[in-house]
């Protein structure tokens, strides 16, 4: 089971969104039979497993194991990520793009980067999958306090000056091209200190 996935497939993506299937994955990070998982969620095995073979048949869970009970065979399933991620590749029609509005002090140009990010880094993971290959990737989390507005837009300006002096001096005109994207945004839960 993979820590995370992501759902490029429009069809999967919709079959991954009814509340009782969202449920299903849920409970199936661990192995689970259809009469197990309809105790749980209280509703008939035939019910399901209409839900699970849905779910199997768009790769969002995989059988474990075939039981022998009597006359019956009781399939053991597990989701194939604890967690699900949905691609704006999903919904490329209407899937944003950075391109469009670039402002870097805008919320919504920067939920259009974290799309793009979502898409681009889902669509590695898959090729990286099929291939049996890992992605080269790295990425940095931390978390700041700035004292006052002025504080923030002269950090801003300091990171902005450092990460184009590092570009410019790594930049080649071979090789592969990377993307690099730098976010600073407030934390959820500052927004309570804040009131």
């Amino acid at each position: 089971m993979h820590d995370v996935a992501v759902i490029e497939d429009p069809a999967a993506a919709e079959v991954s969104l009814d509340p009782i299937r969202s449920r299903l994955l849920a409970e199936l990070a661990q192995p689970g039979s259809a009469t197990m998982l309809a105790g749980k969620i209280g509703l008939p095995r035939q019910k399901v497993n209409y839900h699970l073979r849905t779910l199997e048949q768009h790769g969002l869970i995989h059988l474990v194991e075939e039981r022998r009970k009597g006359n019956v065979t009781e399939r053991m399933m597990q989701a194939t990520a604890a967690s699900y991620i949905i691609s704006p590749a999903a919904m490329a029609a209407v899937a944003p793009d950075p391109s469009r509005a670039p402002d870097r002090l805008s919320a919504r140009w920067l939920l259009a980067l974290a799309g793009r990010l979502v898409r681009d880094v889902g669509a590695l993971l898959t090729g990286a999958t099929e291939t049996k290959q890992r992605v080269a990737t790295y990425a940095l989390d931390g978390e700041i306090r700035f004292a006052t507005p002025d504080d923030r837009a002269a950090f801003a300006a300091e990171l902005t000056d450092s990460v184009t002096q590092l570009l410019s001096k790594y930049h080649s005109e071979t090789g592969r091209k990377h993307r690099l994207v730098v976010a600073v945004h407030p934390a959820l839960d500052s927004l309570n200190e804040e009131k």
